[in-house]
């Protein structure tokens, strides 16, 4: 059984492999069946399977919620 990694909108994620930009950290825009994330190093947007994504992993870093603001 595998952990469901509890990913939200602006969470920013490193991959294992880097972009073809050079780049590992990716935002998330959309969560769901399919996920929507925007390369931080060159700006270019995909969908990629939920499944595939969360394989590719290597660290999940959550966005500050508003009210952790003092």
């Amino acid at each position: 059984m595998t952990n469901i990694l509890r990913m939200s909108v602006g969470d920013t994620l490193e991959l294992k492999k880097p972009h073809p930009c050079g780049n590992r950290r990716f935002t998330v825009l959309r969560v769901g069946g399919e996920m929507r994330v925007r390369c931080l190093g060159c700006g270019h947007d995909m969908v990629i399977d939920r499944i595939k994504l969360e394989k590719a992993v290597k660290h999940l870093y959550p966005a500050e919620s508003p009210d952790s603001q003092t």
